[in-house]
Order: C-alpha cells, then structure tokens, then sequence
C-alpha cells in the first residue's frame, strides 16, 4: 500500500504541474519555482512532515521535496547558530543531492555529443 500512496502523490503532483503548464502561459522554470516556494511553505507550517510520513518516497521525489530540504535545513542552522546558522544551514540537506546532480551533468556531458 505504501507503493500506491507514494505512487498517487508523486503523480497528482506531476498531473497538476502538467495542467498549469497547458492550461496556462507559464514555463516550467515558472511552475518549477511555484513548486519549491509551496513546498517551502508547507514544511515552515509543519505540513511537509506529514506528508512525507504518510506518502514516503513519493512526497521525497517531487521538486516540492527541495523546498521542504531548504526550510528544515535553515530552521536547524538557526537553532544551532542564529541568525547566521539560516544561511549556513540552508543547503545542509540538500547539498549531496545537487553536488550528485552537478557530478552526474558532468559526466553525461563528457559521454555524449550536444545537439543543436
């Protein structure tokens, strides 16, 4: 059952995304950078968390799941350091993901040819 949750989050989230992309004139840049400011606000109002236990890996997949990285992240940093914690911690969690992104970009930018 947990597979069909998280299979059912991860997709309305994905249906919905695809809907304001054809029914509207906004980029995926755009409903890209809605979706991490919505995952942000869920998580700063404890939401996010909740999702997470009840839809597990697919609560995780979205891009909502980097806003909700980018929140937990700063708020730890602030209660470790203050003020200067929120900008130390902000990448905190999220930084293996995308220092794995920028290394696997690299390499698949080495193995094959760019098109025009």
């Amino acid at each position: 059952m947990i597979y069909f949750y998280s299979f059912l989050f991860c997709g309305f989230v994905c249906a919905i995304s695809q809907y304001i992309l054809e029914k509207s004139k906004l980029t995926p840049g755009h409903i890209n950078t809605i979706l991490v400011i919505l995952g942000c606000i869920l998580s700063g109002f404890g939401i996010y968390d909740k999702l997470i236990s009840k839809f597990h890996a697919g609560a995780t997949v979205p891009i909502t799941n980097f806003g909700h990285l980018l929140v937990t992240g700063a708020s730890l940093g602030f209660k470790e350091s203050g003020v200067i914690g929120l900008f130390k911690g902000i990448l905190i969690n999220a930084g293996p993901g995308i220092s794995f992104a920028i290394v696997c970009a690299f390499i698949i930018s080495l193995l094959f040819k760019v098109k025009h």
